[in-house]
């Protein structure tokens, strides 16, 4: 009976797939054959766009093969992947058959210890989301856009502006120094300890305090901005903080902070410039007659500012240590030492002299300086070997504060002179702001200063939070200085004689001489570029490349294999992702917000997603050659910089509320960046020369690039509207350039220049009102003055109006004048910036 019942079941059950069988065969007959190529094509598309894994793709492969009735091989095939992909143990066999390979055939980049150590100094920031191909935008604009506390806010309005009132541009630069009262402001406001804790007598300022007081001081005055900054970014109060003995920051800090204490940092060598890691300077370990260990140091450095006033150094060299007394061995590497420089054998007696701008900068050698190991030594002999370390963690944070604060600053000062003096400079009867050449170099200006301080604040943000996003902030070092250098080289365009003649009443010029040496120092702008935004930023921000790099140096297999299988699926999604996102230019992304941003969000997940896929051949196809393709890596540098730039742009204008009179701003800065993308996507793809992928990229792939561009960069409906904003006096043009010094006299420069702005403007409206009674034939044409006055006596104009244009008219006529010079105050200022051979 039993076996009875079980034949039945079996009987019903094979029916039951029978039947189940024939309705699938009876189902496909009817559909076209056409319908199912185009629904395994959507089922691969969508499989592929959201980077779905290995068991879905055998799950949705494994439909088809039953819709289709597959034969036994392909379903045996399917087994077969299945087993030798989804198993991570079988997987691991093959995966380490891949890793040696991948390290015979030198596919992945190869890392050097001090690369190694420049690399996990840093922390990965929002550009992993930007380097990912699928950014969350959510997280990006979830990130803070900090301003001030009123702490910090009142040391602006009240110290700062104080010091920046007592310094004067012109005295300065013929002097070749601050004067002692804002020596003495310095000290007593304890500008040089804004980065040190208040418990030790700092101000305990954040990153977006330390970047305000910079940015507008440097502004008022490069040599003052300088001053300030340095003590304030990598050097001894840095390191002290962070690295230092308890016994070195109760020594230390307090001093630092009250000024007792004047600090420089050397690092830079005749044959260590970026190469920092060549430095020759050396410290050597010997145990002393009182059984102390004690350092005798050696050094010849230059470039170092503040040398000259410094009370203390803080000294990068290579430490040695012949008997291992240190139990290190013989080379336990860079280090970092705190040095007096009132020891024998120490002299900062002489000065560079860097391009005329008078601060502090010289050279400084040591000669068989001799000092106890454990106070010398940034945290003692613990801190042995550990300089190269304390350096990288520093300037993965500092690079970030100090010179794009300058630069941002000194553009928003830029912006406000170069609004005023279109609309005060007048030539063939018009305001030359509204000529279309003049107003073309002040859009410009006025897009560039807000994307800089978009990412100044943005950037703040994380560094504010503890973050140390390396990558990052060499984005903004290197950004900043040369959008600056663009925004100075307009300015002096648009003033021109008003620019270039020396002298009291000249606001630019000091500005602009001193633009290369932002350029120059913290890494110089070149090596920046093709080194480090994308040379170590495709290592730190890639999700998986430095894991393979370290798991084959480790030989981890395990690591390997999850590590590289995940790399094949990003670059699968990537793939997919970019090129729906090109045929549909972006709309198939999704945006986070509403409103006329939420274009350029879709368009950034499109060139984020492009970016990726070209990021991943590079790495794939040069492997160990990519870091010798300077070319090629300084064009993924700026896409990977634009795409940060436009992410900050994007989150500043969510931030202040999608106000409508700055969408022209977004908007123009927003179809710059995409233009700069574009135009590295551009270069990429004509210039990559790799056989067998050369040909694909500079066809088919640049042509559809070419064709379907990101951008071709701003209108100029959109330039004449940011244009004009800066050109014209109120709320808009204050909030575009805040945090500048404004002198509380119009007989600076600036203040001059800004007053003579407000009347014109008001001025100009009456003026308009007059010269269309001249042209009418109401009043005679002639000069200004007598049709002013012919105006009021028909009528036309009140008494009191024409009073307002001839006021106008005289501070026209003022903010226009350059400086001269008797020819003996010209050799005296000659003689006063002539050193002595």
């Amino acid at each position: 009976m039993l076996a009875l019942t079980n034949a039945d079941s079996s009987i019903n059950s094979s029916t039951g797939d029978n039947m189940m069988d024939a309705f699938i065969s009876d189902l496909l007959l009817t559909i076209p054959p056409w319908v199912m190529p185009i629904l395994i094509a959507v089922t691969v598309s969508l499989l592929g766009y959201f980077g779905a894994g290995i068991r879905i793709w055998v799950a949705g492969t494994a439909i088809f093969f039953y819709l289709l009735g597959a034969s036994t091989g392909l379903w045996f095939g399917l087994l077969v992947i299945a087993i030798l992909f989804g198993v991570p143990l079988v997987r691991r066999l093959l995966s380490g058959l891949i890793m040696r390979i991948v390290e015979l055939l030198k596919f992945l980049p190869s890392i050097s210890q001090t690369e190694q150590e420049a690399i996990d100094a840093g922390t990965v920031w929002v550009e992993g989301e930007l380097f990912s191909g699928k950014p969350n935008f959510k997280r990006i604009l979830n990130e803070g856009y900090p301003g001030l506390t009123e702490k910090e806010q009142a040391f602006l309005d009240g110290p700062v502006q104080e010091i920046c009132d007592a310094v004067d541009d012109w005295t300065v630069h013929k002097n070749r120094e601050l004067p002692p009262h804002v020596w003495d402001l310095l000290r007593k406001h304890r500008l040089f300890g804004m980065i040190i804790a208040e418990e030790y007598g700092g101000l305990g300022f954040s990153a977006s305090a330390n970047s305000a007081v910079v940015g507008k001081m440097a502004a008022a005055n490069t040599t003052l901005g300088i001053t300030v900054m340095v003590p304030n970014s990598l050097g001894p109060a840095e390191l002290i903080t962070h690295y230092g003995t308890q016994k070195q920051k109760d020594y230390y800090l307090p001093r630092l902070a009250s000024h007792e204490e004047i600090p420089a940092f050397g690092l830079t060598e005749p044959q260590a410039g970026s190469d920092a890691g060549a430095i020759t300077s050396n410290g050597v370990v010997f145990r002393g007659d009182d059984g102390v260990l004690y350092l005798k140091l050696n050094w010849r450095k230059r470039y170092i500012t503040l040398i000259s006033v410094a009370t203390v150094i803080g000294l990068a060299f290579k430490l040695r240590d012949p008997e291992n007394l240190l139990g290190l061995g013989e080379n336990p590497g860079i280090t970092c030492a705190l040095i007096n420089t009132n020891l024998p054998g120490v002299d900062n007696s002489r000065r560079h002299d860097p391009m005329g701008i008078p601060f502090h900068n010289g050279p400084t050698t040591g000669v068989d300086v001799i000092l106890p190991l454990e106070d010398t030594i940034i945290g003692g002999a613990k801190g042995a070997g550990q300089g190269w370390k304390m350096l990288m963690e520093s300037l993965a944070a500092g690079r970030g504060i100090s010179l794009p604060a300058a630069s941002t600053f000194s553009a928003k000062m830029v912006a406000r002179l170069v609004g005023a003096h279109g609309v005060v400079r007048r030539q063939f009867g018009l305001s030359i702001g509204k000529f279309e050449g003049v107003e073309e170099k002040i859009a410009e200006i006025a897009g560039f200063t807000y994307i800089l301080e978009a990412a100044r604040r943005y950037t703040n943000g994380a560094l504010d939070e503890g973050g140390k996003p390396a990558v990052v902030t060499a984005i903004m070092k290197y950004n900043a200085t040369e959008l600056y250098r663009k925004i100075i080289n307009n300015g002096m365009d648009i003033l021109g004689g008003n620019a270039i003649s020396m002298g009291p009443r000249n606001v630019l010029a000091l500005s602009y001489i001193n633009t290369p040496i932002g350029i120059t120092v913290e890494g110089a702008n070149i090596l920046t570029r093709t080194l480090i935004i994308f040379g170590q930023g495709a290592i730190r921000s890639h999700q998986f490349i430095l894991d393979e790099i370290q798991s084959l140096t480790d030989k981890d297999v395990t690591r390997f294999d999850r590590a590289f299988w995940g790399h094949i699926g990003l670059v699968n999604r990537n793939i997919f992702r970019a090129l729906f996102l090109s045929v549909t230019r972006g709309r198939l992304a999704s945006s986070p917000v509403r409103g006329p941003s939420a274009r350029y969000f879709r368009k950034l997940a499109w060139a984020s997603a492009s970016f990726a896929v070209m990021a991943d051949v590079a790495l794939f196809s040069l492997g160990g050659e990519l870091k010798r393709k300077e070319k090629l890596t300084g064009r993924y540098a700026d896409i990977f910089s634009w795409l940060y730039l436009g992410a900050a742009v994007l989150k500043r204008f969510e931030a202040e509320g999608q106000r409508k009179e700055d969408e022209a701003f977004m908007e123009w800065s927003m179809d710059y960046a995409f233009a700069r993308i574009q135009e590295g996507f551009d270069g990429l793809f004509s210039n990559f020369t790799v056989p067998g992928i050369s040909w694909i990229l500079q066809g088919p792939v640049g042509l559809w690039s070419r064709i379907n561009r990101f951008g071709r960069g701003p209108s100029d409906k959109t330039g004449h509207q940011i244009a004009v904003a800066l050109q014209t006096p109120g709320n808009q043009r204050d909030r575009h350039t805040d945090g500048i010094y404004l002198p509380t006299s119009d007989q600076k420069p600036l203040g001059r220049m800004d007053k003579a702005m407000t009347a014109c403007f008001e001025a100009d409206k009456l003026l308009s009102i007059v010269k269309k009674a001249s042209r009418n034939g109401s009043i005679k044409r002639g000069s200004i003055p007598d049709m002013v006055a012919e105006a009021v006596d028909h009528g036309i104009i009140s008494a009191g109006e024409a009073e307002r244009i001839e006021v106008s008219e005289a501070l026209r006529e003022d903010a226009i004048q350059v400086d001269d010079f008797s020819i003996e105050e010209y050799k005296v200022s000659i003689s006063r910036n002539t050193v002595e051979q």
